[in-house]
């Protein structure tokens, strides 16, 4: 009798159980390549490719101008939230499609007129730039130096009387290295870099920029559209006014939309995907968020280009608890992708990423990207100011089911309305400070190439090939199983990931 080692997918996942990514272990293939040989460029959306499967979420403590630029930076995309005004919105895609650098300053302007009362005016920034009408819109005029307002003896003159009046500045389009190559011909120490478009100040390269990104791993290939900017994504909801958002952020540049929805299989979003592609036929759709494949059937024959999975898997949402719906989401990952690989429609995983291991699952279990939220929180790119607590350095978090975040707005994503009880599907917490996306997310896809190493996958595409052909093996893993694959049985370890 021939041996035969754990379960394929089909099976394990048609047993009645609502599986977890750490209730599911994937077994050992067969290596006959290196790690580097590992490729992971993938299907975002049926018309979107991208080097690296990830996503940043739609959350307003994930994803704004800075996130949008780094996720495109690195080979991903990230998906400004609207949990805010409509040109608010507009202006963090404005802002992030005109840059190519993926580090930001705090950009401060002043008319001539204006004075520099005390250094933190200046914020972050090395430099307050001085335009005709004291704003990034108008023309550039000079510079003062953080450094050079310190030196004054009278710093209550206006900026006209002592700022550096220079002309000298980089199109905005420049990548890090024609920056770097610029700055150190001139001997600068800090370079405007102007909009082509409408010669709009919408950066600052600095000395600083060119030693912390040297010192961070190579970028890769970034998430370019045809005219060589970054890819931005956004989110919108399902309501009437939601169609004048999106031409706002149509005209703002907007590469590709989500349609967010705690449950998106409802007559709302189908409605809103015909709109979407009969008004925007070249703008790519993602419908969801779902669980199941009678949900994936009706989205896409809706038209979805992609599906958002997961329901109530986020680590600050409380949707399974509070209204008694949802899936684990290895099991909803498995059963979605199955449906929508029949239609040639990708998968994102969304919710319940906590480290490497959980993207592999999801990747070898259906999904082409994973959407991750508090894995990225706590960035230097997610929004928010850093406070201590206890010794540590965190950033809030928060999930768009909770009061807080519903009160600014989101409670239309849980299909709420202004005039009725809001009951929260999520909370507001705190994550630890993970440094920058440019650190995190290459060792991060470093592991994951490691971990399709192991299964004998060299290529996401060929990760779904052994899913489908029954190759890969799974099982389940108990308690102790999960115990024993963890750190256990130690006094004392300090765990780093890299």
């Amino acid at each position: 009798m021939a041996l035969e080692d754990g379960f394929p997918a089909e099976r394990l996942f048609n047993q009645g159980f609502s599986y977890t990514y750490d209730d599911v272990i994937c077994l050992p293939g067969y290596i006959d390549f290196p790690t580097d040989a590992v490729n992971l460029r993938t299907k975002f959306t049926r018309n979107i490719d991208l080097s690296l499967p990830c996503i940043s979420s739609p959350m307003d403590t994930v994803t704004e101008s800075s996130m949008a630029v780094a996720m495109a930076a690195l080979g991903g995309i990230g998906i400004v939230h609207y949990n805010n005004q409509a040109t608010e919105q507009a202006a963090f895609i404005r802002s992030a499609k005109s840059r190519h650098i993926p580090l930001f300053s705090d950009l401060i302007f002043k008319a001539p007129s204006d004075s520099i009362d005390s250094a933190g005016e200046f914020a972050t920034s090395p430099c307050i730039f001085v335009t005709e009408s004291g704003n990034s819109k108008s023309k550039l005029l000079g510079v003062v130096g953080k450094s050079d307002w310190e030196k004054l003896s009278d710093k209550d003159v206006p900026v006209a009387d002592y700022m550096f009046e220079s002309t000298v500045s980089a199109p905005s389009s420049y990548s890090f290295e024609q920056a770097a190559a610029f700055l150190a011909a001139r001997k600068l120490d800090y370079l405007p870099l102007v909009s082509a478009r409408d010669g709009e100040v919408v950066d600052v390269f600095t000395k600083d920029y060119v030693e912390r990104i040297q010192g961070y791993p190579a970028l890769g290939i970034p998430s370019l559209d045809k005219e060589g900017n970054l890819l931005v994504g956004a989110a919108i909801g399902t309501r009437e006014d939601d169609k004048l958002r999106l031409e706002h952020l149509v005209k703002a540049g907007l590469d590709v939309v989500v349609l967010d929805s705690s449950q998106g299989n409802s007559t709302y979003q189908i409605d809103m995907i015909k709109f979407v592609k009969n008004t925007y036929p070249e703008l790519d759709v993602i419908a969801g968020n779902i669980v199941t494949s009678y949900q994936a059937q009706n989205l896409i024959q809706a038209g979805a280009d992609a599906l958002r999975v997961g329901m109530g898997s986020g680590s600050i949402c409380t949707t399974q608890e509070v209204c008694a719906v949802g899936r684990g989401q290895a099991t909803a990952v498995y059963k979605v992708s199955s449906v929508a690989s029949r239609s040639g429609v990708p998968v994102i995983a969304d919710g319940g990423i906590s480290k490497s291991g959980h993207i592999v699952k999801a990747l070898m279990l259906g999904a082409s990207t994973v959407m991750m939220g508090s894995f990225l929180a706590g960035s230097s790119e997610a929004p928010g100011a850093y406070e201590v607590q206890g010794g540590r350095r965190i950033k809030k978090y928060r999930g768009m089911g909770s009061l807080e975040a519903m009160s600014k707005g989101s409670d239309v994503r849980y299909l709420g309305d202004a005039s009725k009880l809001k009951v929260a599907q999520g909370v507001v917490g705190a994550v630890a400070d993970k440094g920058s996306l440019l650190k995190l997310i290459p060792y991060t896809m470093h592991a994951v190439k490691q971990g399709f190493q192991d299964l004998g996958a060299s290529s996401i595409d060929s990760a779904h090939k052994l899913l489908r052909s029954n190759e890969l093996r799974l099982e389940v893993r108990t308690g102790a199983a999960q115990i024993e694959g963890g750190v256990h049985d130690l006094v004392y370890y300090e765990k780093k990931s890299f």
